[in-house]
């Protein structure tokens, strides 16, 4: 079955980056000329997604205002000539579906994607994180639904990563069945030293409905969330569930490290400034370099209690342990 649909949950506050996102979305801070979340939805479009699901917090308006054409704005580019400014967004919103959801209280990851069931139906559906951008010369999405094709059972994107760092993600343990996949034994929500592995998930998944019954029974996990890969873990003791480890690179723009990652790597791509930029990153102070320490990012996560979603307007309700979402 097609997957056609995509739901990218945006909801969260972004505390690791205040106070620049306590009016501004962390998922609109731009990389370059765009903002991250525009990153995400292209390589959804391009991944031959139709429709996209964006679940947002009642704070996070400006998201939806992005993804909305502004005639206000078109006519002044007109007039200035200068129309090819949005024409690369414009052109996006006319290849996809858009909607959006509300999510009135953030729960966690889990309950995001559960605010978004009555859009889905039966058919499987990616599920994009807002603060994760791929690199777009190697489009996961695109290679996680070639595998789901494949397998026809769930599956998610995962990349190996420092040992140092497994506390940042949620880890996969697997039995490798072939180059890049391995059947999923366990996983684990940002677990402290020993980890199962070091492989982690890079907030790409191909996902089935079923998830979503197995979501509302789930009660709430770290730091009082509803967390998807508490969920996944249930599900992989029903049936075989899958981790692929794609090719390219992700980053993870929710963190200031990962955000300086993105925009470097994204400038060295850039048609009009990579040589330019490269030229200046050379010629850098070498000594200046060298005095840097790295800065020991704050990854404290967002803590927040139960409550309900919305979904275009429409209340349902959902309950602590286990509700009706």
């Amino acid at each position: 079955m097609k997957v056609k649909t995509a739901i990218i949950p945006a909801a969260g506050w972004g505390t690791r980056f205040l106070p620049a996102t306590k009016a501004v979305p962390k998922e609109l801070l731009p990389i370059l000329d765009k903002p991250a979340l525009q990153y995400v939805v292209e390589e959804a479009a391009e991944a031959g997604i139709e429709e996209i699901i964006i679940v947002i917090g009642p704070n996070k308006k400006a998201i939806q205002a992005h993804f909305t054409r502004n005639s206000e704005l078109e006519t002044v580019l007109m007039h200035k000539n200068l129309t090819d400014a949005t024409g690369e967004l414009d052109d996006l919103l006319a290849r996809i579906n858009l909607r959006f959801v509300i999510q009135e209280q953030a729960l966690g990851l889990g309950h995001a994607i559960a605010c978004a069931r009555p859009l889905i139906g039966g058919e499987p559906f990616a599920v994009m994180l807002g603060d994760m951008v791929g690199d777009s010369r190697w489009n996961a999405t695109r290679q996680l639904i070639d595998a789901y094709n494949e397998l026809e059972r769930p599956i998610v994107a995962v990349e190996s990563v420092p040992w140092s760092e497994i506390e940042k993600f949620g880890i996969v343990e697997g039995i490798r069945v072939g180059r890049r996949l391995m059947e999923i034994q366990s996983l684990v929500e940002k677990p402290a030293p020993p980890a199962p592995s070091n492989y982690a998930m890079m907030g790409r998944y191909i996902l089935e409905p079923a998830i979503f019954d197995i979501l509302e029974a789930t009660p709430p996990g770290r730091n009082g969330e509803i967390q998807l890969t508490d969920s996944l873990q249930t599900l992989a003791g029903q049936e075989r569930i899958y981790a692929y480890e794609t090719e390219g690179k992700f980053y993870d723009v929710g963190d200031k490290l990962g955000y300086l990652k993105a925009t470097v790597e994204k400038s060295l791509q850039h048609a009009k400034l990579k040589e330019e930029f490269a030229q200046y990153l050379f010629n850098m102070d070498a000594g200046l370099i060298k005095s840097l320490t790295r800065e020991e990012l704050n990854s404290d996560d967002e803590h927040f209690s139960y409550g309900s979603c919305r979904v275009s307007g429409i209340p349902f309700s959902q309950r602590t342990g286990g509700g009706r979402a």
